[in-house]
């Protein structure tokens, strides 16, 4: 997605890194909750054997806006106005189409970004089969035949 190497666009390198993570979140918080957001945070990544990963989860729409709320008031996020995102968020993520679409708010240190990710390589319901016809790559120790106790989220590292 990005060819430079400043530094400046490091959001869509790590979006087009994590695509398949993302995707895959995004449609298992909707067969679950419907409707939402995928919540991506670098600020405490863990580092294993498999590199560093970052936290993920699915805010259904129903627990959004407190979400949004909660979050964007915290004096450490940058992002304004936020009760313009808010709204916008929430317009966004009522009219979104969670088969071939993916809302993203992804949190870095003191920012929050907003993404809406359209026209995708690959869908969320691609995204989803893939990672379950690879599961012991995402989550080592678990096994495929396992499904009904897969966890929802899933992290990888990067």
């Amino acid at each position: 997605m990005s060819e430079t190497n400043d530094g400046s666009n490091w959001h869509q390198d790590f979006i087009a890194s994590n695509l398949l993570v993302i995707g895959y979140n995004a449609w298992a918080g909707h067969l679950s909750q419907n409707r939402g957001a995928i919540v991506c945070s670098t600020n405490s990544p863990t580092v294993g054997i498999g590199g560093e990963s970052f936290k993920t989860h699915f805010v259904g729409r129903s627990s959004l806006a407190p979400f949004l709320n909660a979050w964007l008031a915290a004096p450490e996020t940058a992002i304004l106005p936020h009760h313009f995102m808010i709204s916008h968020i929430l317009e966004v993520v009522d009219n979104y189409s969670p088969t071939t679409e993916v809302v993203l708010l992804l949190e870095s240190f003191d920012q929050a970004m907003f993404f809406y990710l359209k026209n995708l390589p690959i869908t969320p319901p691609q995204c989803y089969e893939q990672v379950r016809k690879t599961w012991d790559e995402f989550q080592p120790g678990v096994s495929a035949g396992q499904d009904e106790q897969l966890p929802r989220n899933v992290e990888r590292s990067v």
